[in-house]
């Protein structure tokens, strides 16, 4: 997945969530994400962090994978959602910052 509008990858090793049970279990049995990894859950437009061990960045999408929304280390225990969205990537706490990600990018996203 790669921020066209900055010229920056967010991950390279992302899965897809794109099941109801994809969708449920999320990174809940994850201790801990690595730079370049992520978890893009389809179609989503709200998460929570209940029940997780470590903050995470948030990048809602829209259906043309342009970015309506970021939020940098969301932490444990916290709800988040963006009514516009289509999807939502789930990156490594300082991806968003990292990248430079903000309303607006576009993203594109191999989906091989």
């Amino acid at each position: 997945m790669r921020n066209q509008t900055r010229n920056t990858v967010l991950a390279h090793a992302a899965e897809v969530a794109d099941t109801s049970a994809k969708r449920r279990t999320g990174l809940l049995k994850h201790e801990k994400l690595e730079p370049g990894e992520g978890l893009w859950i389809v179609p989503c437009e709200s998460v929570h962090t209940f029940f997780m061990k470590f903050p995470i960045d948030l990048v809602y999408l829209d259906r043309r994978h342009k970015v309506r929304k970021a939020r940098s280390a969301v932490r444990p225990w916290r709800l988040s959602a963006c009514l516009l969205a289509h999807s939502v990537l789930e990156l490594p706490a300082g991806t968003v910052k990292q990248s430079g990600t903000q309303a607006g990018d576009e993203l594109a996203i191999d989906k091989s």
